[in-house]
């Protein structure tokens, strides 16, 4: 048998110098004790793992709003890929899976229903706005309910790379560093497969110039992009892809947004007020009704006040479950 001890010894090891070792961790909200067999960082990561925000993500939109076909990315692919491509760049410098896992898992958990869209609308709505990212880390804090508590009690250096996946400020960890860039290679590579799937695009429309530094199929581009990364981040200090493919990677991230994620045929303007009409209606019926809520959130709208607490209920929805609801309160039930 296998104890912790023994893996926090091999982390001594085999991974390099800079890499996060569980041992050093600058430790949980709430002292606990050890597990006799996983490290702080592999508990964190079934934690997130087995957390039911965890199994919402399956039906939640990535970027298209009811698909058709049963290959189209969700919440939970994404998710599950950014996951292996930090996987693989964290085995082949040598730093922490483990604590890669965990951040990656955990990163979209406060993802409203209707991907981007709906994350949007909830920003609109209030008045100190809406961060998916902010969501996540409070839906593993707070939300996310155990037998023993309220949150998942995870470490400090998961907790970080969930928060700052995104945004200015560099996560603490390389680990964490990886995941912020993992994540950017993998929704635009396979936001890219979904559009060409769906006939947005064509191979022929891709910025020429990119594809010919990045790759021209799929896998060659997350291939050269992980072998870049990690080239340029060999013995560094900071996680990073070179001038070269930095550029062009952002490049074609804004080709995406110009002919993808605005695109009409994607937003499907009837379906994109809808997805309006349903976060706002709900939105400003939760906050006259607060009481109608789950238990959970009504202790929440008289800790933190109404309007925290209908954001949490929402941003936790799945799009089905939105639209169930949506259809109780508003539509009459002879038209449903």
């Amino acid at each position: 048998m296998l104890y912790r001890e023994e893996y926090e010894r091999r982390e001594y090891e085999i991974l390099d110098e800079r890499a996060a070792k569980a041992t050093e961790s600058r430790g949980r909200l709430l002292e606990e004790e050890k597990c006799d067999f996983r490290t702080d960082y592999q508990r964190d990561r079934d934690r997130i793992v087995h957390s039911k925000a965890f199994r919402r993500l399956m039906h939640k939109t990535q970027v298209f709003l009811s698909p058709e076909g049963d290959h189209y990315r969700t919440r939970l692919t994404h998710t599950l890929e950014v996951a292996q491509v930090s996987r693989t760049i964290a085995r082949i410098l040598g730093y922490n899976e483990d604590l890669t896992e965990a951040i990656a898992y955990g990163h979209d958990l406060g993802h409203t229903p209707f991907g981007h869209n709906g994350e949007s609308v909830l920003n609109r709505l209030r008045d100190q706005g809406f961060q998916h990212n902010e969501q996540s880390l409070r839906t593993v804090d707070k939300l996310e309910l155990t037998s023993r508590r309220r949150g998942l009690n995870l470490t400090a250096e998961v907790r970080d790379g969930i928060l700052n996946h995104r945004g200015d400020i560099t996560p603490l960890t390389l680990e964490g560093q990886i995941v912020k860039i993992s994540d950017r290679i993998a929704y635009i590579n396979h936001d890219i497969d979904d559009a060409l799937r769906s006939n947005i695009i064509v191979p022929g429309d891709l910025p020429k110039r990119d594809i010919e530094v990045l790759g021209r199929t799929h896998s060659d581009r997350i291939n050269n992009l992980i072998v870049d990364l990690c080239t340029n981040s060999k013995d560094a200090d900071k996680i990073s892809l070179s001038t070269e493919f930095a550029e062009a990677l952002l490049d074609l991230r804004q080709y995406m947004f110009d002919n993808v994620y605005n695109n009409e045929k994607v937003l499907k303007a009837a379906d994109m007020n809808k997805v309006e009409v349903v976060i706002s209606s709900l939105y400003r019926y939760y906050n006259e009704h607060p009481m109608e809520m789950p238990e959970l959130y009504r202790e929440i709208a008289v800790e933190d006040g109404n309007e925290e607490a209908v954001k949490d209920y929402i941003s936790g929805m799945t799009d089905r479950y939105a639209i169930k609801l949506y259809s109780e309160l508003f539509v009459p039930k002879g038209w449903q």
